[in-house]
């Protein structure tokens, strides 16, 4: 069984697919965290974060990759392009896609946004 975490991975890939993006990796893990989803955008290798909120009262999703989050990711992403070499080629980009809810209805939009931060 899936966690809700898994669920919202599961959909940003296939929506990433969706608009071209070719995904290399999920779920990579290292000592120093984990990125969920790792991909090619033309000649990018991207870094993703997925976040989902359901309720307007808390910070959006986009806003909780605070700051210590993302020195978690790009030292993660650094692992892995230490791991993966042939990789390391490449121009990197952070991104994070947002699950947030809609003004009105229970259905979540996504955000995607592209180079989120920077190392």
């Amino acid at each position: 069984m899936n966690s809700l975490g898994e669920d919202y991975e599961e959909r940003a890939a296939r929506w990433l697919e969706e608009r071209g993006v070719r995904l290399l990796v999920r779920n990579f893990s290292g000592r120093t965290g984990e990125i969920d989803l790792i991909a090619r955008d033309g000649e990018h290798l991207v870094f993703l974060e997925v976040r989902a909120r359901s309720n307007r009262a808390f910070s959006s999703a986009a806003a909780s990759v605070d700051r210590r989050k993302q020195q978690r990711i790009v030292r993660t992403a650094q692992l892995f392009l230490q791991r993966h070499p042939a990789l390391a080629q490449l121009p990197c980009r952070f991104d994070v896609i947002a699950f947030e809810p809609r003004q009105s209805g229970n259905r979540l939009e996504i955000h995607w946004i592209l180079g989120a931060f920077t190392a």
